[in-house]
């Protein structure tokens, strides 16, 4: 009888896992998430109702207009079409129909683009601290993570580390910005040091090294900045999006990959993406969403608040001494833990109904996240909360601890 009653390959995506696991299954939030009252500034999730347009839309298009409306589904041409014509406008590229592919949502995007272009063997290199699943998906398409870390003082891309973690076995980068958990926005000076690395590594090993381009925070963006596309300044890119962020509806899966018209041989890549997307499960969104898609394209949250929740929970936390630096967009504060040990100062916070995601979890010990999508009630009810758990960690708070080098 065999020792091994489950696959291996899926036993090492789960040990990769297992800290975002652990965090599911035995935190404190997982004791606490639905208690009355609770402050949950864990993740991204709504804490309102849903944009009242997304509503329409998805009324509106439920009702079936002919006998294949809820028929066997791949990328609807009208959705497809909505795509090229925001990219253009955005990006101005002549991004092609044929080279959008319709995705549930950008977990699924990146499953398929790995699926497209790694080989068993290969290397794809991740940025540390990453999205919680990176360093599975990756494993689960059979190649080998490869972990690089940011530059810590600045958040941005550390590209001599990422130079040294260029191997033969090479295959992809993937780079996420704005970052989450970071809020950096690579900025072009970066992102044409990063093509050029990734030019001459194609060169050097005869062969394309791939840029996943995870853009799913690229409409989240703060102070009127403007969005550089890691997609603009390197041909070999797939372009990954998902629209859960700008309708605040994560459980509704929507996004897509685009691959842009400066791509060589993207021909190539069609059938590799789509073989990619029925092998992953017929990763293709239901048919409701892709019909809405068109209406839902041209909605989102209220930046404009989510901004001003942003300043003022940086103001208040630093006025009770807090370290937190201001982010260039996505839905996040990542502010300092006054402990070493931010478990145990999330879990401080709990005692006073907070609850945040340790650092730790995203490979950033010694800081703590919270998400902005908090509604104005719950900042309200958490704020005296965030100063009492900093008066019990840190009684005697340095004259410069409200200051930080990030702002």
């Amino acid at each position: 009888m065999s020792t091994q009653p489950t696959s291996r390959r899926i036993q090492t995506v789960a040990e990769r896992m297992s800290p975002f696991t652990r965090y599911l299954t035995e935190s404190t939030w997982a004791e606490r998430q639905h208690e009355p009252g609770i402050c949950d500034f864990v993740f991204g999730n709504p804490h309102e109702m849903p944009l009242p347009g997304l509503v329409d839309a998805l009324q509106r298009w439920s009702i079936p207009q002919n006998e294949l409306w809820y028929a066997y589904k791949e990328s609807e041409p009208s959705a497809r079409a909505a795509v090229v014509v925001s990219l253009r406008e955005r990006r101005g590229l002549p991004f092609e129909p044929d080279d959008i592919f319709l995705t549930n949502g950008a977990f699924a995007a990146l499953s398929v683009a790995l699926g497209a272009v790694v080989d068993p063997g290969d290397e794809v290199i991740f940025i540390s601290p990453p999205w919680f699943f990176y360093e599975a998906l990756i494993a689960a398409a059979g190649a080998s993570p490869v972990r690089v870390k940011i530059d810590l003082e600045t958040f941005d891309l550390d590209l001599g580390a990422i130079a040294a973690a260029i191997t033969a076995k090479t295959r992809a980068i993937i780079v996420n910005s704005p970052n989450n958990p970071t809020g950096k926005i690579y900025p072009p000076r970066t992102l044409e040091g990063l093509a050029r690395l990734l030019t001459e590594a194609s060169q050097h090993y005869d062969r394309p090294v791939y840029l996943l381009s995870d853009e799913s925070y690229s409409r989240i963006i703060f102070d009127d900045r403007d969005y550089p596309s890691p997609t603009a300044y390197y041909p070999n890119s797939l372009l990954i999006y998902t629209y859960g962020k700008t309708l605040l509806a994560p459980g509704q899966r929507l996004g897509y990959i685009a691959l842009p018209p400066t791509m060589p041989d993207r021909e190539l890549l069609r059938a590799a993406i789509f073989a990619s997307q029925v092998m992953t499960g017929y990763a293709f969104p239901n048919a409701l969403l892709q019909y809405a898609l068109p209406d839902l394209e041209r909605l989102s949250i209220d930046i404009a608040h989510l901004q001003h929740k942003r300043d003022r929970l940086v103001a208040a936390l630093r006025d009770t001494g807090y370290q937190v630096h201001v982010p260039e967009g996505t839905f996040y504060l990542l502010p300092r833990s006054p402990w070493a040990d931010d478990w145990a100062f999330t879990d401080l916070l709990a005692e006073y109904d907070i609850l945040c995601l340790p650092g730790a979890v995203v490979e950033l010990p010694g800081y703590f996240r919270i998400s902005l999508t908090a509604n104005d009630a719950m900042i309200d009810r958490a704020l005296p909360g965030f100063a009492a758990a900093m008066q019990r960690a840190m009684p005697t708070l340095p004259a410069d601890s409200s200051s930080d080098t990030l702002s």
